[in-house]
Formats: C-alpha cells, sequence, structure tokens
C-alpha cells in the first residue's frame, strides 16, 4: 500500500504528466490512459520493493514511465493511421472561453495545466503527428522536458548516439511549426475569418487567410468533410462559402466560440437537416494564425476524438 503522502505527491504530477502525455501522443484519451497506468506501475513498484525503492526525483521518473508507455501508444496508432480514412488530426482540447485562470494548488487541474502549455498548441501538435514514434519520444521527452538523452535511449533501447540523432531529425521538422502568437492576435484573425465568412464575400474570405492557407480536415470516414487537404487562400475560401451554400446558415453559422487547445475556435453542434438542407455533424474548428491571418483551419468531426469536447457526444455513429 502506498502512504497518503505518496499519492499525493502522484497528484502533484498529475498536470505534468498529463501535460507529457498529451505532447507524445496527441490524444487527450490515451494521455489519461497513460498517466493512470503510470500510477498503477508506482503501486506495483512500491509493493514489490517495499521501503527498499527509493525514488530521489519522483517527476524524472514518473516521466519516464509515462514516456515508455505513450511510446507503446503511439505504435498502435500508427497501425491504426495505416487503415484510416482521409486525414489524421489531434484530438483537440476544448475548453470554455470565459474560463478564468483558477486558485493555485497544490494538485492543478490537469486539463488547464495541458491547455496553458504553449507546446501544446494544435499547430505544433499536428508538426508532431508527422514524426515517427521514435523521433517523437526523443524530440518531446529530452527537448521538452529535459529527459536525458542517456534516459531516451533506454526507453527506446538504442544507442545514445542514435536517440541524440532521432532528435535532431524531429526538431528539424518542429521548427516548420508556426510561432504561437498572442490571445489577441489570435482572435482578432479567428473572428475576422468568421465574420467575412458570414457575409458571403468571397474576397472578403480570401483577405481573412494567408495566401498558403490549408484546411485540414479529420472524420475518419464517420461524415462528410474534405478528405484531402485543401491549399491555397482562394480554394479554401471557396470551401467554406460551399458548406454555407450546402448546408445553410443555421448549421454553419451556429458556431460557439470556445477555446481550442488554449487559443479561440469554434464548436458545431451539428443540425439534423430538414426539407433544404441536409444533416450538418458535430466538429470542433481550430486555427492557426501567422502575421494577422488565418494560416491553417482544422475540421475535426470524428466523434471518436472529442474526448476533450465536453459539450459534444464522443460516441460514433454507426456508418451506413
Amino acid at each position: 500500500m502506498l502512504s497518503p503522502t505518496t499519492a499525493q505527491d502522484f497528484e502533484q504530477h498529475r498536470g505534468h504528466l498529463t501535460s507529457v502525455a498529451y505532447r507524445l501522443t496527441g490524444s487527450f484519451s490515451d494521455a489519461q490512459d497513460a498517466v493512470q497506468e503510470t500510477w498503477i506501475r508506482l503501486q506495483v513498484a512500491q509493493s514489490r520493493e517495499g521501503a527498499d525503492l527509493e525514488i530521489r526525483e519522483l517527476r524524472g521518473w514518473l516521466t519516464t514511465v509515462v514516456g515508455r508507455i505513450c511510446l507503446d501508444h503511439l505504435k498502435s496508432a500508427a497501425v491504426r493511421r495505416e487503415s484510416y480514412v482521409g486525414q489524421w488530426l489531434p484530438e483537440p482540447i476544448v475548453t470554455a472561453v470565459d474560463a478564468t485562470a483558477s486558485t493555485p494548488s497544490a494538485t492543478p487541474d490537469p486539463l488547464a495545466y495541458v491547455v496553458a502549455q504553449e507546446q501544446n498548441r494544435f499547430a505544433a501538435l499536428v508538426v508532431l503527428d508527422t514524426l515517427t514514434p521514435a523521433q517523437r519520444v526523443a524530440f518531446v521527452l529530452h527537448d521538452g522536458f529535459d529527459v536525458p538523452f542517456a534516459e531516451v535511449a533506454r526507453i527506446l533501447d538504442i544507442e545514445v548516439a542514435a536517440a541524440r540523432q532521432l532528435a535532431s531529425r524531429a526538431r528539424k521538422a518542429a521548427a516548420s511549426a508556426p510561432v504561437p502568437v498572442s490571445s489577441e492576435e489570435h482572435s482578432a484573425a479567428v473572428e475576422r475569418l468568421v465574420t467575412a465568412i458570414a457575409s458571403g464575400d468571397l474576397n472578403a474570405v480570401i483577405d481573412a487567410l494567408d495566401p498558403d492557407a490549408v484546411l485540414i480536415g479529420d472524420a475518419g470516414g464517420t461524415t462528410r468533410t474534405a478528405v484531402n487537404i485543401v491549399r491555397g487562400s482562394d480554394r479554401v475560401a471557396r470551401f467554406y462559402l460551399g458548406l454555407a451554400r450546402k448546408y445553410g446558415p443555421a448549421a454553419v453559422f451556429s458556431m460557439s466560440p470556445v477555446l481550442v487547445n488554449g487559443q479561440l475556435g469554434g464548436v458545431f453542434a451539428g443540425s439534423p437537416g430538414d426539407d433544404q438542407y441536409p444533416q450538418f455533424a458535430a466538429r470542433v474548428a481550430g486555427f492557426t494564425v501567422r502575421d494577422g491571418v488565418v494560416c491553417a483551419a482544422y475540421d475535426i468531426a470524428n466523434p471518436a476524438k472529442f474526448s476533450a469536447v465536453p459539450m459534444l457526444d464522443h460516441t460514433e455513429p454507426e456508418r451506413k
């Protein structure tokens, strides 16, 4: 049995571990599972070793353990992606726009802890999803959480030099992610785009987008979205205005403002459709901003990825 003090110590690190696991896996549900498994392994280790088990630096020990667990999750996700329909995006974490900072405590809310970290912004996670499992573990653990390369090498069962090389390759890829802008700049750009779409003015929508803007949809075959990446401001603008025409203003413009991974985005509750417009499935809209305009838009419509979207059902509908 663990002493109450040890259990309390673990809870103090839960937010940190959730952030590590979420950044490693890009899945909040997998992150929660990994943190719970880390807790179980700590219990097992202490029950086996008893007083002989001395963990001088609990945070580091737990970070290493959750890293090993997440490596297994990443390998499993890589297999799932081989048969995935369309594009694959991370699971968004959605919180209220008006959520105020809570009073600091010894056991901070894990969700609040995760979204407060700039490295967990959606654009950064999208880039991490392009890495191999080994590259992601090496880069995130070493560069993000100061885990020594010797420990990273043990986790990956490789030589230290190989671990350094994996992190170096991942670092080059991660450098392509847009630098996070201030909340004010991000919100202004998103609000400008939404207003332009609502106006139906094609040129206004184009002006609210970066010339090289992309739109990435992820439905996993459960509903309609862009199967391929939409590239260029003109095509992205026409895509949005086409949605408005097809599904009607009641569905498309009923976006509820929320924070998606800590930055302004939206949630669509969906519409059952009627005699004039077809059904419009629930989804989360995320955005990335560069130089005052939206440079990337994310349409997450797979219910299996709504585990951290409290206002939406995350049970996958039957495919017809």
